[in-house]
């Protein structure tokens, strides 16, 4: 059978982190061709995460794969919309880029500091990231999967740009979205609708889930959020031997959720979700205290504007999933 052609479109805040540690997934991942990566602003600004991609593409001596810099800002929202926002509703848990009190932001979106993991020597590719999608799914309709684990920006774009997006694609399979999670995290316990993917650009979310995939695949926070990654994980990963375990020897993260890892792992290997159901779904773009909550309704009992039926990824396999995540960061 051929590879399974596949562009990635994510937020890569670096080193590792589970942004970087699910495009490592699927770039090792068995009869994938990844085609290009993607990268809109989201946990940090656009910039510097297209660095720490591409150092990570060195690492794994994968650099024949472009990365393509995408959307610098969402749509419609701005940094004054989110302050004026907190002033009336509340302090949010996460603000990614805009998060200014967190190591490594600041308010220059354009800011290129020494990375941790080293400066890469490779350069990124002079196209947008919505051009790049639109090119290749031309080149290749019907074969693509794109898969997005930040804010759906550069998605939206191209959809503004080539309306017929969605039917030259394979599917859209996406990390964003929270229903009803089951969870002490304080993130969610007092606000189990908002998450940060969906909540940075709703605009563009909202573009993308009114428009006519042939599939989309929803892997919300409610499957991933309890699940962590383990001191053994990485112990299992280092003794490898190989350079992409010795950074994530270094660099991962211990405890830490494995979002994106299982939204990778869901679309390389479906087997590991053991439930899942259809619903439809958007987002809200009310300005009041629920702006960029996630909406979803029952077959037969959505309003029938235009929203997208998804597949709703709900129980995990826990251990088909941590022998998927370990073995494939061990290449």
């Amino acid at each position: 059978m051929p590879a399974r052609k596949l562009i990635i479109d994510q937020d890569t805040l670096g080193p590792a982190t589970s942004n970087l540690q699910s495009v490592a997934m699927l770039l090792n991942a068995p009869d994938v061709e990844v085609l290009g990566i993607c990268v809109p602003t989201g946990d940090h600004w656009r910039d510097p995460q297209v660095r720490h991609a591409l150092r990570l593409l060195e690492i794994m001596e994968r650099t024949e794969v472009p990365v393509l810099p995408g959307a610098l800002t969402p749509l419609v929202r701005t940094l004054t919309d989110h302050t004026l926002w907190e002033k009336q509703h509340g302090r949010l848990y996460y603000n990614g880029a805009w998060d200014f009190a967190r190591p490594g932001r600041t308010v220059d979106p354009h800011a290129t500091p020494d990375l941790p993991e080293g400066n890469p020597s490779t350069a990124h590719s002079s196209e947008h990231a919505a051009n790049f999608i639109i090119r290749q799914a031309r080149a290749h309709p019907g074969e693509i999967s794109l898969w997005c684990a930040g804010p759906l920006t550069d998605v939206a774009l191209a959809l503004r740009l080539e309306p017929q997006l969605p039917q030259l694609l394979r599917e859209l399979h996406f990390m964003g979205g929270s229903f009803h999670p089951m969870t002490e995290s304080r993130e969610f316990k007092h606000s189990p609708r908002r998450e940060f993917n969906l909540r940075f650009d709703p605009e563009a979310a909202r573009i993308v889930f009114h428009s006519p995939w042939r599939k989309i695949t929803c892997s919300p926070i409610d499957i991933s959020q309890d699940v962590r990654s383990t001191p053994e994980h990485f112990s299992t990963i280092a003794s490898a031997g190989t350079p992409l375990a010795a950074y994530l020897d270094k660099f991962g993260q211990r405890g830490r959720p494995l979002w994106d890892e299982i939204a990778a792992a869901s679309w390389i290997d479906p087997t590991v979700v053991t439930h899942a159901e259809d619903v439809f779904i958007d987002v809200n773009l009310d300005r009041g205290a629920s702006y960029g909550d996630t909406l979803s309704w029952p077959i037969g009992f959505e309003p029938g504007h235009g929203e997208a039926r998804a597949r709703l990824e709900k129980q995990l396999d826990v251990a088909r999933f941590s022998a998927l995540f370990t073995t494939l960061l061990s290449h």
